[in-house]
């Protein structure tokens, strides 16, 4: 198996910020339309086009209403937990989540994201019959492949994803699955479906795993001391609408407790490592 295409590490330019920030601005004020059903969705997903002053976009809308109850989560936060991912990634600078908002729909209020046209580059993740990741790849962990036998899941060791198993250990991502990356054709990296994230406690579940254990990179650190100040600040003040003040204390003492270890998280053994099915 060949190395991945290295893609060169970069995080949110400025001219990425701008669009960022026009994309968000349409997703919450513009005319919102249903074009269809994402089928595969766990909860109620619309394929929609948002129209605001001339621009277009198309978008996801996942209406609060659609949501299907989970016993660890309350009831209706699903959305609000998405647009607070976002809100946590535009603080880190490294724009790892689509423009999300949280506005009201033709079904009621619910999160509207920027649909991300993913594709134009070499596979994150990958089954290999070696009991050892080759050179540019992280190792996972075994997996049934049929018939008795067993292959070695792996992901890229690509400073992209490795800010995203930052994010997710933040957030407490608990299903950070394949499915859910999607690279695109210019070089970012997204991370989409985050409606169970923030719980108090600890449920990271990820794919992410190949760097467990292992320092965390000087940038790393940096935005993570940035987050513990933007918590206490004007982070923290958007959090508050949408997630309550037990899971922000939480949201900050996980990033005291990396800033601490400066380390990677390792699975917990309370909770299951990896997100089923993975992909």
């Amino acid at each position: 198996m060949s190395a991945p295409e290295r893609i060169p590490p970069r995080g949110l330019t400025a001219a990425d910020a701008t669009a960022d920030a026009a994309a968000a601005e349409l997703l919450a004020r513009g005319e919102l339309s249903v074009r269809g059903r994402i089928r595969e969705a766990s909860n109620a997903a619309l394929f929609c086009t948002v129209a605001h002053d001339g621009r277009e976009a198309a978008c996801v809308y996942k209406p609060v209403a659609g949501e299907r109850p989970l016993w660890d989560f309350p009831d209706g936060t699903l959305a609000g937990r998405e647009v607070a991912a976002y809100e946590v990634s535009e603080a880190t600078g490294w724009g790892l989540v689509p423009p999300t908002v949280l506005r009201d729909g033709p079904y009621g209020e619910g999160m509207c994201q920027l649909w991300i046209d993913a594709g134009g580059e070499a596979e994150l993740l990958a089954l290999v019959d070696d009991e050892e990741p080759g050179p540019g790849w992280k190792a996972i962990g075994f997996a049934e492949v049929g018939e008795g036998r067993t292959a070695l899941l792996v992901h890229a060791d690509d400073e992209r994803l490795r800010r995203l198993a930052v994010l997710d250990a933040v957030i407490n991502n608990a299903d950070r699955k394949g499915g859910h990356l999607l690279p695109t054709a210019g070089g970012r990296l997204y991370g989409i479906d985050h409606g169970v994230t923030f719980n108090v406690d600890d449920k990271l579940r990820t794919l992410l795993w190949g760097w467990a254990g292992e320092p965390l990179t000087p940038e790393a650190l940096d935005v993570l001391e940035g987050l513990r100040e933007a918590l206490g600040g004007a982070l923290g003040e958007r959090l508050a609408a949408l997630l309550t003040a037990a899971e922000i204390d939480a949201t900050r003492a996980r990033v005291d407790a990396l800033l601490a270890s400066g380390l990677h998280p390792e699975p917990g053994g309370g909770w299951p490592a990896i997100p089923w099915p993975p992909v």
